[in-house]
């Protein structure tokens, strides 16, 4: 695509690195509202424990069946937890601290290595700090029902306008709950956009900002929820990347109606 990299960021390190190399923007957009913790503690239900999965889709049968027995969630997520709220913030504090006078340039690509405390949603929330979203599609094995809430909620606030989920043919039987999340949010919102299931183990954020002439795609190795794993990802701001990934999923056929 032309992307020249240009940026890595090991958030564990983030304030001594960036303290010394930063270069300071006084006219970059970093809101404020971003570090809101207005709404901590109004949440009352805990957060789920993560399930034990396979780590791909050719896990072995007895990784899957493992994943079958282990503790899904039995209700819908209407709010967020406390414990989620917090656990995202602090994840969201390295990364936007170490993004902060660091704002996303065309043609280039901004690298991460993580330590295990950083959010997949937090990489977008990155574009989101600088950027509001005409349009974003997201492709994850499987997702947290907190973590669907969370894109809903960007929806009604109006940082995103329209977007697309891709899951794993897993994620209608393993996760059932959060699969009719997702089925009821479509069915009364169907001009948002859509969900598919198809064999998808690709974890991808791809979106834009037509008025901004912004265009970005983010690759990481996490799927959308959090866990204690080292994980990488890049920020590529490109148009060739978003029309690539764009291009894709939009042929996808969905396994589920």
């Amino acid at each position: 695509m032309g992307a020249q990299p240009r940026f890595f960021a090991h958030i564990q390190l983030f304030a001594d690195i960036f303290s010394k190399n930063a270069i300071k923007d006084p006219d970059m957009r970093f809101e404020d509202d971003i570090f809101d913790f207005a709404n901590f503690g109004k949440g009352q239900a805990p957060a789920e424990p993560e399930a034990a999965m396979a780590s791909d889709e050719g896990a072995d049968a007895a990784d899957r069946a493992e994943a079958k027995r282990a503790h899904r969630r039995t209700k819908e997520c209407t709010e967020l937890s406390q414990r989620y709220e917090y656990r995202r913030a602090f994840s969201e504090v390295r990364m936007l601290e170490a993004m902060k006078y660091v704002p996303l340039q065309d043609g280039h690509t901004y690298n991460f290595i993580t330590a295990g405390d950083v959010d997949s949603l937090s990489f977008l929330k990155v574009v989101l700090n600088q950027h509001d979203l005409d349009f974003m599609l997201c492709s994850t094995w499987c997702m947290a029902a907190e973590d669907i809430l969370q894109i809903q909620q960007w929806w009604e606030a109006g940082r995103i306008k329209k977007f697309d989920m891709y899951m794993g043919e897993i994620f209608p039987g393993s996760y059932k709950i959060e699969w009719q999340m997702v089925k009821k949010f479509y069915a009364a919102h169907p001009d948002v956009g859509r969900a598919a299931i198809f064999k998808n183990h690709s974890k991808i954020y791809a979106g834009c900002n037509v008025a901004d002439g912004f265009y970005f795609g983010i690759q990481t190795s996490a799927n959308i929820n959090t866990n204690p794993r080292t994980e990488q990802g890049s920020i590529t701001v490109d148009k060739g990347i978003f029309d690539f990934y764009k291009d894709y999923f939009d042929g996808i056929n969905s396994f589920e109606k």
